[in-house]
């Protein structure tokens, strides 16, 4: 097994795991019917992601199945951004996440699908159409709310600054990211990150905005085993099913 590979996998399958629960989660709660099933769609969108992705990482694997891999997990086996775990607090939140993930995403499925790896890279040009349109949908609000009312403006600025925090680990480069791009199979962070940013700015600019500026929060990340206060509860939930009928199927 390659270990780089499988590691790069479970990060990417993780995140869009644990995003698409955090989006389930909203289900009922949006500010009108149309914006509610768009959540729910993009939810669903980021479970196909994940299945995808754990399937592939289980057959590298080849001890365990994509059920196990998602739901038979303890905590420090996840590889998830830290962003994704964050709660919905409310509808701001809830934008302002899911326009940093998708802005990332839609730059890193765009390297992605020239990946070596056949399978990544026909996950990523499958998904980056996906990706495409959350993107769309997300700066539309984001400049909808910004550049919106004074309170409008003043809550989403609040969210950003909350969560600007989560951004850097996005972009960190370590061995296995390292290792993977040497072989032509992972995306290159760093040229993430410069259209991430860009992309970002020019979001903010539209919806007058401002980037903040904050140091790195954290020694351990998601992708290393290391998460929020919030991860545990949120598995607590996620698992409880296979937890407490383990020998059934659906």
């Amino acid at each position: 097994m390659n270990t780089d590979l499988y590691k790069y996998t479970l990060r990417l399958a993780d995140t869009a795991l644990i995003l698409s629960h955090r989006l389930c989660e909203y289900t009922s709660k949006g500010p009108f019917l149309e914006e509610d099933l768009a959540s729910m769609n993009t939810g669903l969108d980021y479970i196909g992601q994940a299945e995808a992705l754990l399937k592939y990482a289980a057959k590298q694997n080849g001890t365990v199945d994509a059920d196990q891999l998602a739901f038979a997990r303890e905590e420090d086996e996840y590889a998830n951004f830290h962003l994704v775990e964050f709660p919905n607090q409310d509808f701001g939140y809830l934008i302002t996440r899911q326009f940093f993930m998708d802005v990332f995403s839609f730059y890193n499925f765009q390297l992605l699908k020239e990946s070596k790896d056949e399978t990544l890279a026909a996950l990523a040009a499958k998904s980056l159409k996906e990706v495409t349109y959350h993107l769309k949908r997300s700066s539309e609000w984001m400049i909808r709310l910004g550049d919106g009312t004074a309170e409008s403006h003043d809550r989403i600025q609040g969210c950003v600054n909350h969560l600007w925090m989560y951004v850097d680990e996005m972009f960190d480069e370590d061995e296995v990211n390292t290792n993977l791009l040497k072989e032509n199979i992972a995306t290159d962070l760093s040229e993430v990150k410069k259209k991430w940013m860009k992309k970002v700015s020019e979001v903010f600019e539209i919806a007058t905005l401002t980037k903040p500026e904050q140091p790195k929060y954290s020694l351990v990340y998601g992708k290393d085993g290391g998460h929020t206060e919030y991860m545990g509860f949120l598995l607590t939930e996620m698992q409880f099913l296979k937890n407490r009928f383990p020998q059934d199927t659906w």
